[in-house]
């Protein structure tokens, strides 16, 4: 997808739908009621946004984007931390229900057959995530596969779904999360 740019008044409709499509789901949040809550006319959202496809495809990408910006920065720009620091600062950035991650999550569940392109937006953002993951893995254990970064992205994805059963995260899971991490 090309660079997206969007007018101050799109960017807060997309802002607000992020919201409700995180509360709310993606299928129980219509048209009608993203331009009630965003206060634009309906011809307004399809001369921005064209479908809901489209537009589901373009909050997807932006909230992407800014898991990715945060995700750079605990990587590439904290220098104090050790890799395994790193790790742990992603793998609580991404289990946090009310952050940037949980929308991504949400949408491999709820999307893949209704709007195939904004799926992917989340797929390409777990394969990059993968990637980020097996580059701090490798930091401490030189002989890390691909396979071991697969692992932490789906404890961090068993983390999420205990969350959402229980209402609340065992810590017990998290501390043994935490120290198969540390013994990769």
């Amino acid at each position: 997808m090309p660079k997206l740019v969007l007018p101050t008044r799109a960017i807060q409709v997309v802002n607000k739908s992020i919201d409700l499509f995180h509360h709310h789901g993606f299928h129980t949040v219509g048209i009608d009621r993203i331009v009630k809550e965003s206060k634009i006319p309906k011809a307004t959202f399809y001369n921005y946004f064209h479908s809901k496809e489209r537009f589901v495809e373009i909050c997807l990408t932006v909230q992407k984007e800014r898991l990715k910006e945060k995700v750079v920065s605990i990587v590439e720009y904290d220098h104090s931390k050790s890799a395994t620091d790193k790790l742990k600062k992603l793998y609580f950035l991404h289990t946090d229900l009310e952050g940037l991650y949980y929308l991504l999550f949400k949408a491999i569940f709820e999307i893949k057959l209704t709007y195939s392109k904004a799926y992917q937006v989340a797929i390409k953002y777990r394969t990059w995530l993968i990637n980020e993951i097996y580059s701090q893995l490798r930091v401490f254990k030189t002989d890390a596969t691909f396979q071991d970064a697969k692992l932490f992205l789906y404890m961090i994805e068993g983390a999420i779904i205990q969350l959402l059963s229980s209402g609340q995260a065992d810590m017990s899971t998290v501390e043994q999360d935490i120290s198969i991490i540390q013994e990769l």
